[in-house]
C-alpha cells in the first residue's frame, strides 16, 4: 500500500464562495489525519491549460501524495472523471487534459481508473459539484489506504485526454514559444527553456531582441528583478527552468498585450 505524505488541491472556485471549503469538509470526514496543500483555487474559470501548467510545475516539490485538480468546464458531461498513478502520486480530477502535464512531469502514467465506484462518493451527487462529490471523496479514500483498483473501472493509460505540450523551437537563430502562463504580478512565463539562451549565445547581463506583437523590443537577460531600474522590461529564468518577461515594479503582460498562447520569438541582440 501507498503511503501518501499530503492532498493536494487545485481549482478554479475562487476564494469568495464556500466551495473549497465544502472539499475540506469532506475530506476531513473521510481522512482527518490528511493534510491538505491548497496549490491555488484562482487558475482563471476554465482555463484548462493555465490549470495544467500550475500544476505540472508544483507536484514535483510535493512529497508521494494524492493530488486533486478541478479546472471542469465539461463537468456533468459525457467527460470521464479519472485517476491516475504517477510514480509514487496519484492525481485525480477531470479526463480534459488537466492532469496530463503533471503527468509527465511526475514521470509518466503507471495506472489509471475511471471513477466509477460510487460508494466512494459524497451523496446525493451534483451534477455540477463533482470536486466535492467525487474527487475529494475518492481522494480521500485514496489517501486513508483504499487501492486505485477499488475506485473504479481500470483503462489503457494511452486512452486519457492529453493537452498538446507547449510549443517550443530553435529556427534561424531564434528561440520561438507561447505564452504559457501569467502569474499575479503580470510576469510572462514562456515555454522557451533557458537551455535555448545558452544555445542562442545569450549570457546573463546580455541584452536579447524580443518580437511579438509586431513589436520588436529588446531586454537585459537578468538573474533577477532587482538587477534593474523600476519600470524596466528584463528577461529571467524564472522558478520552472523557464524564460520569462518581467517589468520590475510593473506588470509585463499588460505592457506588452500578452495573453496565455501569444507567440514571442527571441534572439540575441546584434553587437553594435
Amino acid at each position: 500500500m501507498t503511503s501518501f505524505g499530503c492532498l493536494t488541491f487545485l481549482t478554479d472556485f475562487g476564494l469568495e464562495d464556500g466551495f473549497v471549503a465544502s472539499c475540506h469538509g469532506v475530506a476531513a470526514r473521510i481522512a482527518p489525519s490528511a493534510r491538505i496543500i491548497d496549490i491555488t483555487h484562482l487558475v482563471p474559470p476554465g482555463d484548462v491549460r493555465r490549470g495544467a501548467a500550475v500544476l505540472a510545475q508544483t507536484v514535483p516539490a510535493m512529497p508521494p501524495a494524492v493530488h486533486v485538480a478541478v479546472v471542469d468546464p465539461g463537468v456533468g458531461t459525457s467527460r470521464r472523471a479519472i485517476a491516475v498513478r504517477a510514480g509514487h502520486s496519484v492525481l485525480i480530477g477531470p479526463d480534459n487534459g488537466l492532469l496530463s502535464w503533471a503527468v509527465t512531469a511526475l514521470g509518466g502514467a503507471n495506472e489509471a481508473v475511471v471513477l466509477t465506484n460510487d460508494a466512494l462518493w459524497n451523496h446525493p451527487v451534483s451534477a455540477t459539484f463533482h470536486g466535492r462529490d467525487i474527487f475529494m471523496p475518492v481522494a480521500a479514500h485514496l489517501f486513508t489506504g483504499t487501492e486505485l483498483a477499488l475506485a473504479g473501472t481500470v483503462v489503457n493509460v494511452a486512452s486519457l485526454v492529453r493537452l498538446a505540450p507547449p510549443t517550443s523551437r530553435m529556427l534561424d537563430g531564434e528561440a520561438e514559444g507561447e505564452v504559457l502562463s501569467v502569474d499575479r504580478f503580470g510576469n510572462v512565463q514562456l515555454s522557451i527553456p533557458t537551455a535555448a539562451m545558452q544555445e542562442l549565445g545569450i549570457r546573463l547581463g546580455g541584452t536579447l531582441v524580443i518580437r511579438c506583437n509586431r513589436r520588436e523590443l529588446t531586454a537585459p537577460y537578468l538573474d533577477t528583478f532587482g538587477s534593474a531600474a523600476t519600470g524596466e522590461l528584463i528577461a529571467f529564468t524564472d522558478s520552472a527552468g523557464l524564460v520569462s518577461l518581467a517589468v520590475t515594479g510593473g506588470n509585463a503582460a499588460e505592457v506588452l498585450s500578452l495573453p496565455p498562447g501569444a507567440r514571442v520569438r527571441m534572439a540575441a541582440s546584434s553587437p553594435a
